[in-house]
């Protein structure tokens, strides 16, 4: 959902994180999550909200977080070393103008949804903490408020005693104020803790001692405030992300055979009456149109499918665009460029890269076809490959409309088939074949009298 444009906020990211339970040369903010790096989850969530600026605050792993974000729209501060998030925070503070709201994030939390964002930073002259309630806050930072329900202060884990680890209101780590204060508060920070850091939690006493409202918010949904530490963490990140996107889903009348069973690494757009059956991967963005059904364990990457369509099971597209009322597999690979148009067929253990198809063409058994443009009605026989490389260049094979094209030929390109010919069982085509004939390429059929197929020599 995205936001009026709200020139005077700004976002800062915390990304220096190691992260050393992740076990990983990689930084903890670059491992991914539906085939998305944590920190691009929660860059594109700060983005709905339409601030003036992002700055990720990184650290670990050199230069590898700015690189892989190079095109990313946001500016960029190295932590170092890290000395908590107060320190992080305070890193970015010189790119911050001196009015307006900052909004901090964490790049390791990467559901965050912006609709909780925006009720953080919908009253801008308070500070405003996102928190949430825990059967089990073991960890966790503690929301310490007095007897009428006023903030207080967050104290942290380590620093807490008994009677504080009882809390189970949590401090996520997320808090929006206004961006002098919050200039103006980091500067005060001490790091008399156990830690030997500075924490952001301890603006919240100094907030109060100012008389600024420390107001709250609470997450609509605990996993959207959970972080990534370990790869147990990140795989069940992984789960709760694609169960939201499956009930997303069905709310707009998908049927998922198995709602637990589905992977989308990217946008998966449907239209009504789309059947979805179990262990299939939608990859970039994916367009299903009304009707579509989808058999058990396709991979489908940046392709639209027509209406009516049917994919089999078991089969590959990528980089593909289909017409209404096509069949594709079981076992079918379509590679980049191919395009098929309303009705056409493309069967088991067939291959296609860079093909246009025709209108009701079909080539339904164990086929490649390469580089090549092929008519409307045209039958490709079973064992048919277009030989389109030569061994430094691709070459195109033409197949116009009508033709029949037998059973294990091969088309040697460049080379174009007639409207309306027939190409033999075996035949080898390597110069064009006319329109509305037969074309044979066979060896001439032989039998040899008294031949004896050899037999093996018995060891003494």
């Amino acid at each position: 959902m995205t936001q009026s444009v709200t020139t005077d906020l700004s976002v800062v990211i915390l990304a220096a994180g190691k992260g050393s339970r992740m076990y990983s040369h990689r930084p903890k903010v670059l491992h991914c999550l539906a085939d998305k790096p944590l920190l691009g989850h929660v860059i594109d969530a700060a983005k709905t909200l339409n601030p003036a600026q992002i700055v990720v605050v990184y650290g670990h792993g050199g230069d590898q977080v700015p690189s892989t974000f190079a095109k990313a729209g946001v500016q960029f501060v190295k932590q170092e070393p890290q000395l908590g998030t107060g320190h992080a925070v305070q890193q970015a503070i010189p790119l911050l103008p001196n009015k307006g709201q900052t909004l901090v994030l964490y790049g390791d939390v990467p559901l965050i949804r912006p609709e909780t964002l925006s009720a953080v930073c919908a009253n801008r002259d308070t500070l405003v903490v996102l928190t949430a309630l825990l059967d089990d806050p073991k960890g966790y930072g503690r929301i310490i408020r007095d007897k009428v329900g006023k903030f207080l202060r967050i104290v942290e884990e380590n620093d807490a005693n008994a009677a504080e680890k009882t809390v189970c209101e949590i401090n996520t780590g997320i808090i929006a104020a206004p961006t002098q204060a919050l200039a103006d508060w980091l500067k005060a920070l001490k790091n008399n803790n156990a830690q030997g850091e500075y924490y952001l939690t301890d603006i919240v006493p100094q907030a109060i001692v100012d008389g600024m409202e420390v107001a709250s918010v609470h997450a609509a949904n605990l996993w959207e405030v959970f972080g990534v530490n370990s790869r147990a963490q990140l795989a069940d990140l992984e789960r709760r992300y694609q169960l939201d996107y499956a009930e997303r889903l069905m709310a707009r009348g998908v049927s998922l055979r198995d709602p637990a069973r589905i992977d989308i690494r990217g946008e998966l757009v449907c239209g009504q009456d789309v059947e979805i059956d179990i262990n299939c991967i939608f990859e970039g963005r994916v367009t299903l149109g009304d009707g579509v059904i989808v058999g058990a364990n396709c991979v489908i990457k940046d392709a639209e499918i027509g209406s009516g369509s049917i994919i089999a099971p078991m089969s590959a597209l990528d980089s593909m665009k289909s017409g209404p009322h096509c069949r594709i597999g079981p076992f079918a690979r379509i590679r980049p460029g191919t395009t098929l148009a309303a009705h056409g067929h493309v069967g088991n253990f067939v291959e296609m890269k860079n093909v246009v198809m025709g209108e009701g063409s079909k080539a339904n058994h164990l086929t490649y076809l390469g580089d090549a443009t092929i008519g409307r009605n045209v039958n490709v026989g079973a064992g048919t490959i277009t030989c389109n490389y030569d061994g430094a260049n691709k070459h195109r094979t033409v197949i116009e409309d009508d033709a029949f094209i037998g059973s294990d030929t091969q088309l040697v390109a460049p080379v174009t088939v007639g409207k309306g010919a027939t190409l033999g069982a075996g035949t080898t085509l390597s110069k064009d074949a006319p329109a509305g004939e037969l074309t044979i390429s066979r060896a001439k059929q032989i039998s040899i009298a008294g031949w004896k197929r050899p037999t093996k020599k018995k060891v003494t």
